[in-house]
């Protein structure tokens, strides 16, 4: 496989932006698509480039953005007063394009029993108008994969959709491995730019009950074998992420091999910890 090649980490920054537009891409799946002119310099390195997304408050007509430097940024966003402090919340780089200094972002559209959408995120996409503010504070890419890989195997639910799909776009053509992908819906599947020698299994849920991450790690868990020099990244709801970190390690795979992250918690999974 051929190697890697990544930028060097940068302290990060605070961009400032404005919504652009909005539009549900699927039944689950909802973009907003900003812009701005500080936008322009956003150091974007493809793969699961994430952001801390900050969101003014519903009563709130500015944005008010903590004084930072360096990556010391969150005790004086917490000093900020409560009624003051922006909603903040981590997502992916769905899509960057520097020549316009636009940025998409996808939200997961989850309803509760009532039907109503949750997740104060998910409800400011799906109301956000054009103009409206926002700033995002860059986080760098989780994704790590040694110069030896042999082979990649990526698992998500998907709150990790937007990941997988950037990190199957900007790997090297001669990668080889597989793709587990988890989405609520078949209508939620998209296509995607996956090297030729890497395999895409879609689990779709189709109302069927179960907790966002549990079909996705079944199926990683009909894994029988994998090998020692590959690499694997698992994200999604907390149990996907760490029994399916678990599963792999058992295989074989070194735990320094493995990148896992729970992006989200089922009531179930926290009861359970």
């Amino acid at each position: 496989m051929a190697k890697i090649h990544r930028l060097t980490p940068q302290q990060p920054g605070m961009f400032r932006a404005h919504v652009l537009r909005a539009e549900r891409i699927s039944p689950s799946m909802h973009r907003v698509t900003v812009t701005g002119t500080e936008l322009k310099d956003f150091p974007w390195q493809g793969y699961d480039h994430w952001f801390r997304l900050f969101l003014r408050l519903p009563h709130q007509h500015t944005l008010h953005l903590p004084e930072f430097s360096g990556p010391h940024w969150y005790q004086p966003y917490l000093a900020i007063p409560e009624d003051e402090r922006p909603h903040c919340a981590n997502y992916s780089v769905a899509g960057f394009r520097p020549d316009t200094a636009e940025m998409d972002i996808d939200f997961v559209v989850h309803r509760g029993r009532d039907g109503e959408i949750e997740g104060r995120a998910a409800i400011w996409a799906c109301q956000t108008q054009p103009g409206d503010t926002l700033a995002v504070l860059d986080q760098g890419i989780l994704f790590d994969c040694p110069p030896d890989a042999t082979g990649v195997v990526i698992v998500a639910d998907e709150t990790g959709l937007p990941a997988t799909t950037g990190i199957l776009r900007s790997l090297p053509q001669d990668t080889v491995g597989r793709v587990i992908q988890e989405v609520p819906t078949t209508a939620d599947r998209r296509p995607l730019e996956a090297p030729p020698g890497v395999s895409v299994t879609w689990v779709v849920r189709d109302g069927d009950g179960s907790v966002g991450g549990t079909g996705a790690l079944r199926e990683l868990r009909r894994l029988t074998s994998v090998d020692a020099t590959s690499y694997a990244f698992v994200v999604g709801e907390s149990t996907l992420a760490r029994e399916g970190r678990r599963h792999l390690n058992r295989l074989g795979l070194a735990k320094n091999r493995i990148t896992f992250s729970g992006f989200w918690r089922h009531a179930a999974s926290a009861a359970a910890s």
